[in-house]
């Protein structure tokens, strides 16, 4: 075992270990609930006199967040490797916000004045190294109740996650947490060890039921491989919330008969589609690699039935939706305006 804890074997960066999406919660013996938060993946290495940040692809992010990097390395011994989740908190909206992280991401030098502003907290769920050994052959057991040792008394940017072997707690948690901005649960078995770069852990995201007005689709409107769907804010402009997962064949030959190109264009005018063409790759909702989005603009005149996690920023959905079906019972004006509740 003293072989296989080795050091060497930690090499930066690390790909962190995943978790894979299920559609209900795992229970039995050996399972342990943790929250999922709506942050950024990070491993943080903590080392003499430094601290380094990595994403989950790999790339250094610590100079736009100090605040972590100091508290790390005033508090954690050198030779800690950490994982964990990078949140902002939301004052007003007493929420966790991924809009908040995102300017604290792109703060460059101002980073310093952001980090006092919109101060970011690092959720630590897993210890993959003390100063004298790996821990990733170690059971979660063991790595977790390391790392309750090591964060017992650690400056208030730095956060334990949550955890226990609960069922019911954890459903607590998806039925009161969600507000906050908590995604869901993820959950893990008490006996694995860390599989860098590898899947194991399994995740279960909230969703709900939503409904949305189709704007455009990739593909053809003959033959759909996705929607893009928008609400009418309360000035009837039709604004974008997101794009769906591909549809199944079965969706997209329900869909296509439904589907029409804006009306301008069908009486040889210039089209007054609201949405650019291609989408702005702002709108994307891929910030770390997001690129324009070319599709087909189709008249704003389907309902459609979705099905969405609990992470909107700015009003629009940051995960792809669920695409569930044609909603022929209600018109474009039974759904509830931007901003409104339904």
């Amino acid at each position: 075992m003293a072989a296989e804890r080795d050091r060497a074997s930690l090499r930066y960066p690390l790909a962190p270990m995943v978790a894979t999406s299920v559609p209900e919660l795992p229970v039995g013996p050996g399972w342990a609930y943790e929250p999922k938060w709506d942050g950024w993946r990070q491993v943080a290495w903590v080392r003499d006199g430094r601290v380094q940040l990595q994403t989950r692809n790999g790339h250094p992010i610590g100079l736009q967040f100090p605040d972590i990097t100091r508290a790390l390395r005033e508090t954690v011994p050198a030779g800690t490797v950490l994982d964990g989740e990078l949140v902002v908190w939301d004052e007003d909206r007493e929420r966790s916000s991924f809009a908040l992280l995102q300017r604290r991401a792109a703060a460059g030098r101002h980073a310093l004045r952001l980090a006092h502003r919109y101060p970011a907290h690092f959720v630590v769920f897993d210890l993959l190294a003390t100063p004298e050994q790996s821990l990733l052959p170690a059971p979660l057991a063991e790595r977790r109740q390391h790392l309750e040792r090591l964060l017992a008394d650690v400056p208030n940017q730095l956060v334990l996650c949550p955890h226990t072997t609960s069922p019911a707690v954890a459903r607590e948690w998806i039925d009161t947490w969600t507000s906050t901005g908590i995604e869901g649960v993820v959950a893990k078995r008490r006996d694995q060890r860390y599989r860098a770069g590898r899947g194991g852990w399994r995740k279960l995201r909230v969703r709900t039921t939503a409904e949305a007005v189709i704007g455009g689709v990739t593909g053809w409107p003959s033959a759909p491989q996705t929607v893009l769907v928008g609400r009418f804010d309360a000035g009837g402009r039709l604004r974008y919330l997101g794009r769906s997962l591909p549809l199944t064949d079965e969706q997209r030959v329900e869909l296509a008969p439904l589907l029409s190109p804006p009306a301008a264009r069908r009486r040889g005018a210039p089209v007054a589609h609201p949405w650019p063409q291609p989408l702005p790759a702002a709108w994307s909702g891929s910030w770390q690699r997001p690129e324009p989005q070319r599709y087909a603009q189709v008249e704003p005149e389907v309902v459609a039935e979705l099905l969405v996690d609990t992470a909107v920023d700015q009003g629009r959905y940051r995960h792809p939706v669920h695409y569930v079906r044609p909603r022929r019972d209600l018109s474009v004006y039974d759904v509830p305006l931007l901003g409104v509740e339904d």
